[in-house]
Formats: C-alpha cells, structure tokens, sequence
C-alpha cells in the first residue's frame, strides 16, 4: 500500500508535561485506521497538532509526500486532509445545504474580492459546492432534511452532517475526532455504515474514539497512545491480546470480552 500521511516525531509540551511523545506513525491510502488511548494520552493533542490547530514543539508530517508541518488549518484543509472535531458545530438557523455550502466556502479559493464583486466564479463555486452538498447528504441519509434548518436535527444526525461537511472539499484524509461519541447503538451503525461507504469511494480515514468495539469492527488498523506515547500499532486481532494495551486501556475483563467477541 502507499503511504498517504506520514507522521515523524510528534511532539508536543504544556508548561513541562508532555502530552506527546515522540510519536510516529504512516496511514496508508485507501484504509481505516484506529487511535486510541486512555484519557489524558494525547490522543486529541496529536490530531489537533496535524491538523493544524496546535503548534508542536517537534516532529513532522506529511500528505502524500508533500510536507504539512506547522502550516495553518486552511492550508492543511485544501492540501487535502480535513477533520471533525469532539463537538458538534452546526449553524441551527442555516438549512443543511446552507450549512454544507458554507464548510465549502473555507476550502474553495475564492477570495474576498471576487465575493463581493459575486462574479462567475463565485456562482460557479456556488452551484458545485450545493450540488456537493446534495450529494453527500443522500450518502449520510440526511436528504430529505436538505431544506430543513439544522435546529431539527437529533445530536446523532449532527455528528453525520459534521462527516459530510468534513468531505465537501474532496479530501484525500479524513480525521474523525469521537464520531460516535453519545449517540445511541442504532446511529453508531449507521455512522459505521457511512464511513464504509465512503472508504469504499476512496477516502482514507483516520479516527480518534473512545468506543473500542466501533474501532475493533471499522478499521484494519489500531494505533494505541498511553501518556503521550505510542504503545501499539497493529491489526485488531493484536492489540486485543497486547499486555500493554490491556494494562494500559482495556483492562483484562474488558479485554476477555472484546476477544471473545471476535472469535
């Protein structure tokens, strides 16, 4: 497999504790990949660091080759690699489109002049980005509500607005940060189910979440952090059986469970 996101040395200090260490990990295009991690392990820290929304004391990452380190979100965002975030943002008194339309707008290259001059590029933007939009909500099952403001939703139907919003720019890596964080068993399927479908579509995902069993049965690979480093990397069917992991995270009774879950 090619390698899509490269991460070398991350780290990262707050007034003298390090909340990541030295962590280096690749994403491989095309895949689902895990990070997880008991609270405090730098979990969040490191994807908001690569994503731009940390400065980091050391480390580098890359997207496909092209070197990523210290730029701002928007740079990052049009290179390529967007992410969600633990909450849910949404505009209530905007319609999903609207809402849709607008995640578009701070990825599309128009500039604060051709906006207020509204000329053909700013319509044409217009037009791709709402039929984007429809697109995606028709994927996450929201369609029907296309019209409708966002006020309505239920949280679970906001955590799949905010994926959908994280794909309007066509990017090649997604960062889901707790996507199924409080919602009930029913939408934790069928945000599984929208992840697949994406996946399947070409979308490379790599996802922080607390819920082990979502991880276990979505990706091909898990990535285990405990107090800012990294203690595991390997397919599922390890880190369940990793006396590291079951020390650190699972725990053995939790860990018993999980395996006996998977056969």
């Amino acid at each position: 497999m090619t390698t899509l996101l490269k991460v070398h040395g991350l780290t990262k200090h707050y007034f003298g504790l390090t909340a990541v260490d030295n962590v280096s990990y690749e994403v491989e295009a095309g895949t689902i990949v895990g990070l997880i991690g008991p609270n405090g392990s730098g979990k969040s820290t490191s994807i908001d660091c690569i994503s731009g929304f940390q400065r980091v004391d050391a480390g580098s990452w890359s997207l496909d080759g092209r070197n990523l380190t210290g730029l701002p979100p928007h740079r990052i965002a049009r290179a390529g690699l967007t992410r969600s975030f633990q909450t849910v943002r949404a505009y209530d008194e905007l319609t999903l489109l609207e809402n849709l339309c607008v995640a578009a707008q701070e990825n599309d290259g128009i500039g604060w002049l051709k906006a207020l001059l509204h000329g053909k590029a700013l319509r044409r933007a217009d037009a791709v980005a709402e039929a984007r939009a429809r697109d995606l909500l028709a994927v996450v099952g929201l369609i029907d509500y296309a019209e409708a403001p966002a006020a309505i939703l239920s949280y679970g139907q906001r955590k799949l607005l905010a994926i959908a919003a994280t794909m309007m720019s066509r990017p090649r890596l997604v960062v889901l940060d707790e996507p199924v964080a409080g919602v009930n068993p029913t939408m934790v399927k069928r945000i599984e189910t929208v992840i697949r479908k994406l996946n399947a579509e070409g979308v490379t995902f790599l996802i922080v979440e607390h819920n082990v069993d979502f991880i276990m049965s979505l990706c091909s690979r898990v990535i285990v952090l405990e107090a800012g480093a990294k203690i595991a990397d390997g397919p599922p069917s390890l880190i369940r059986s990793d006396p590291r992991v079951l020390a650190a995270y699972l725990g053995q009774t939790r860990a018993a469970e999980l395996d006996t879950a998977g056969g």
